[in-house]
């Protein structure tokens, strides 16, 4: 009997718990890096000269390459190029390939792209590393949370998301220190090569060990088993067949397995879509990110402006990163307190969101600094108690051979209408009022209608998905389902 899906004959190495480490090591080293790259020990300064004639060399890769503002810039987000493509591609093959060999493929590609950074000789040179990167990195990115969400026991199933999730400010605050530290002490290419080092055993772990099974997908023997079928009726069935017609079906085959993988991308991308849960839940998370995104970019420079803060990077900075991981990690384990369920998922964001935004709401309308840092504390801390609902959401309402299709597509669509656009819409909305705590307020006003999107959330009809049986359940259900190689023109049953 063949065994069931998510099962292996032979346990693999990873117990849970070290895979969750794993996975949070390697969260940490993605953020890790985009910590590093913004660094000012990284990224670094352009030359600069006094009128009475003193010049001071430029340092980092802006330095090193004299870089314009733009092109710094466009380093800091090229990595969303390759992610936001490589995503659903990385997603879609899931359904052919062992998830876990996939992440194995994209932390290779990461590998040598940081590597790659850091040998780079001019801009474009290290523009396309860092595209690269994101492509390395959307392999785990789609694959990670549903991996999690198999192993983690079943009352701490959002804790466990909360961990991995509590690894991006972490990463992000420990990259702005090792790459300040590693930059002003070495030099910038050294950080890259590092953070190289310290992946690179990951990629091998995942080609030289046993892979683990992804539930919702059938075991790599089921498929090699429908492989080694379909090459005996090629090569047993093909009796008085012309050679040039074997080469043609051959020619065919490989034509009809990418259309049928378009037809399945097709086919789950207008299922995600037609999942009211589903579309409520990433609508909101484009609203909530479309925020967090311009406090990210824009916050350290409204806060210098309204309360003349002359450390807005370091208080700014610190505040995200405290709240950041304490909020994380509470709203995973509130969500497994009050029994995880979609319904209480749900209930969780509108109520944390609505109420965070009240608190920086307020807290932009202070007058003092010391007013302003406790209670856009108190925000902060409510707003990153979604994480772990929100993603929670994502996984449990479609079934299990399409959440990484799902993380996909909601990394992909924050991205593309949350954070990308904000800040350049915030700038604009900045020129034209041209006053920063008018703008702040504005533009934390939006935590309302994430609020309100979540809310209606809470009275859609939902199913937990995660037990539903696949269409992939077991290698026999598979192998039913196929037809005979030359079975295509025979309108009766086969004689075999």
């Amino acid at each position: 009997m063949a065994p069931k899906s998510g099962q292996s004959p032979n346990p693999s190495w990873f117990t849970p718990k070290r895979l969750l480490i794993i996975f949070c090591v390697i969260n940490m080293l993605n953020y890790v890096d985009r910590g590093a790259i913004a660094s000012n020990g990284v990224n670094g300064s352009l030359s600069t000269c006094t009128d009475s004639g003193i010049c001071t060399p430029g340092s980092g890769i802006q330095g090193d390459f004299n870089l314009n503002n733009f092109q710094d810039g466009v380093l800091s987000s090229a990595f969303m190029v390759g992610l936001l493509i490589a995503s659903p591609i990385f997603a879609s093959l899931a359904k052919s390939h062992n998830p876990f060999r996939l992440i194995g493929v994209g932390l290779s590609v990461w590998t040598f792209a940081i590597a790659g950074c850091g040998s780079s000789f001019d801009f474009w040179s290290i523009a396309i590393c860092r595209m690269l990167v994101g492509v390395g990195e959307a392999s785990f990115i789609s694959l990670a949370a549903p991996f999690i969400d198999d192993n983690a026991p079943a009352a701490q199933k959002t804790a466990w998301l909360a961990t991995f999730y509590m690894c991006i400010p972490a990463g992000t605050a420990l990259g702005y220190v090792y790459g300040g530290f590693v930059g002003s002490q070495f030099n910038w290419r050294v950080a890259f090569w590092v953070e190289a080092i310290l992946m690179l055993p990951f990629p091998i772990l995942g080609f030289v060990m046993k892979p683990l099974q992804l539930k919702g997908f059938a075991p790599m023997e089921s498929k090699q088993t429908l492989t080694s079928i379909e090459t005996d009726v090629s090569e047993n069935g093909d009796d008085g067949m012309l050679a040039e017609d074997q080469g043609f079906i051959r020619g065919s085959s490989s034509t009809s397995i990418l259309w049928n993988q378009f037809t399945r991308f097709s086919k789950d991308m207008q299922e995600l879509l037609q999942d009211q849960v589903y579309v409520i839940n990433v609508l909101g998370y484009i609203s909530y990110n479309f925020v967090i995104g311009a406090y990210s970019y824009w916050g350290p420079k409204a806060g210098y402006s309204i309360y003349h803060m002359s450390n807005a990077d370091l208080l700014f900075g610190g505040i995200t990163i405290i709240c950041g991981i304490l909020g994380t990690l509470a709203g995973g384990l509130i969500l497994d307190k009050m029994n995880s369920t979609i319904s209480n998922a749900f209930k969780l964001l509108s109520g944390a969101t609505f109420l965070g935004a009240i608190f920086c709401l307020i807290a932009f309308l202070f007058k003092s600094l010391s007013g302003f840092i406790v209670l856009f504390s108190m925000g902060e801390l409510l707003i990153f108690a979604t994480q772990a609902p929100v993603n929670y959401i994502s996984l449990q309402c479609v079934k299990p051979s399409l959440r990484p299709l799902s993380m996909a597509m909601s990394t992909v669509s924050i991205h593309i209408f949350g954070d990308v656009p904000s800040s350049p819409l915030v700038g604009v909305l900045q020129d034209h009022i041209n006053d920063w705590r008018k703008t702040a307020l504005c533009l934390t006003s939006i935590f309302f209608l994430a609020a309100g999107i979540w809310f209606i959330g809470i009275f859609l009809k939902s199913v937990d998905l995660f037990n539903e049986d696949d269409e992939d359940q077991s290698a026999t259900s598979i192998r039913g389902k196929m037809k005979p190689l030359l079975e295509g023109s025979s309108d009766g049953p086969s004689n075999t």
